[in-house]
């Protein structure tokens, strides 16, 4: 059996425009209007969640795009909370070092030639000790001169005596009259007065020569020499020694008006000389009540007891204590200061950095105090201040002053 496997094209075409002639539909029409609602359907379906991916991304993606770069722009800050702490108060000072009660010394009589010097400069001596020795020799032949004086007025005296008794005597006979009488105890009590007047005289000339000794007016050490021996001086001449009394000795420090307003007599103090790394503990026992104009500043006296150490004339510094004070304190890195003054920079509720003039006060081992400005509750900038400025938008890092 033969079998044609060719399919006429045309005869197939040709039943196809029958089929289609007589009624019949190779492709029924409810089928094709279902094919394009389902499109149309598709087709919304995808714009839809076109829109609500473009909608997301508009609400969320924009708002992740901003919210890194505000990240990324926003700084990093450490802050402190500073509180308010009681911090013990220390004034520094600097000042020269002096005798506390000096004491010149130098020749109260007439002068002459110095005869002896007892000692030197660094010994100690006693109240009324002589320190030097001027010539006597004239004031000696005085005082003798003096004394033989004494003597003819003793003798004037007796005589004196011997008449008033031998005329009382006889006014009871009546050879001496009442005036007789007066005119003898007159000549008696003259001659008494003259042997007072003598002895007087023989006094001052022996105080005078006394005044010849240089001495001690109190124990204390000496600290200059000024006088040599055959050295000629006079009466009210320049200081020939010059002593500190009981060898007490003081800093006279130099202080602002500021730090001599809060300085209180009895506070202690601590007290270097320059160039030795030993402190010496004294005490605040005068303070100036007058400010120098040309400078602004005054002095606070310093009692210190003696040291060899402790060089009159010397320099040195002082820390003294002011008392204690409650007050924010912050660590140096977080004050900054221009032309305006001191001031830090604090972050707000909203992380803002604001502007804030402070007034410092003291400078201690834990920072420096807040006098004003501050009222401890602030977030304080701890470090970086000088790269903010006013209205930065910041992301603090609560920490402590001592990280």
């Amino acid at each position: 059996m033969n079998y044609d496997s060719r399919i006429d094209v045309t005869e197939n075409n040709g039943l196809a425009t029958t089929g289609a002639s007589s009624g019949g539909e190779a492709f029924p029409e409810h089928d094709g209007q279902s094919s394009g609602s389902r499109r149309w359907w598709l087709i919304a379906i995808v714009v839809a969640i076109a829109v609500a991916i473009g909608i997301w991304f508009a609400g969320h993606g924009g708002k992740a795009e901003k919210t890194g770069t505000t990240d990324v722009q926003m700084p990093a800050v450490s802050v402190v909370v500073p509180g308010r702490a009681s911090v013990e108060g220390e004034i520094t000072a600097t000042g020269s070092l002096a005798a506390r009660r000096p004491m010149p010394v130098g020749s109260v009589g007439e002068g002459g030639q110095v005869r002896a010097v007892l000692v030197e400069s660094g010994d100690w001596v006693s109240q009324g000790q002589v320190l030097a020795v001027i010539d006597r020799s004239v004031q000696s032949q005085q005082q003798a001169g003096q004394s033989a004086q004494i003597a003819v007025a003793q003798a004037d005296a007796r005589i004196a005596q011997a008449n008033l008794d031998r005329a009382l005597k006889l006014v009871d006979r009546g050879f001496i009259s009442a005036a007789d009488v007066d005119r003898l105890t007159a000549t008696r009590d003259s001659a008494v007065a003259q042997v007072r007047v003598a002895r007087a005289t023989l006094g001052q000339l022996e105080a005078q020569t006394a005044r010849l000794n240089i001495v001690a007016p109190a124990a204390g050490l000496v600290l200059e020499r000024n006088v040599e021996l055959g050295q000629v001086v006079g009466g009210g001449s320049s200081v020939l020694f010059r002593l500190a009394k009981g060898g007490e000795m003081e800093l006279l420090a130099q202080l602002s008006e500021d730090d001599l307003a809060r300085m209180r007599v009895g506070v202690q103090a601590r007290v270097t000389p320059t160039g030795s790394s030993e402190s010496f503990t004294g005490q605040v026992w005068q303070i100036a009540p007058i400010i120098d104009a040309t400078n602004r500043q005054g002095i606070a006296r310093i009692a210190l007891p003696f040291n060899s150490a402790l060089r009159p004339g010397g320099f040195a510094s002082a820390v003294i204590n002011s008392g204690q004070t409650v007050a924010p304190v912050l660590p140096e890195s977080a004050i900054q200061n221009d032309d305006k003054g001191s001031f830090v920079y604090i972050v707000d509720a909203k992380d803002v950095v604001h502007r804030r003039a402070v007034q410092t006060g003291l400078v201690t081992a834990r920072g420096i105090t807040v006098k004003s400005g501050l009222d401890g509750s602030e977030k304080v900038v701890l470090r970086a201040g000088g790269f903010l400025n006013e209205g930065d938008k910041v992301k603090p890092r609560l920490t402590k002053a001592s990280d």
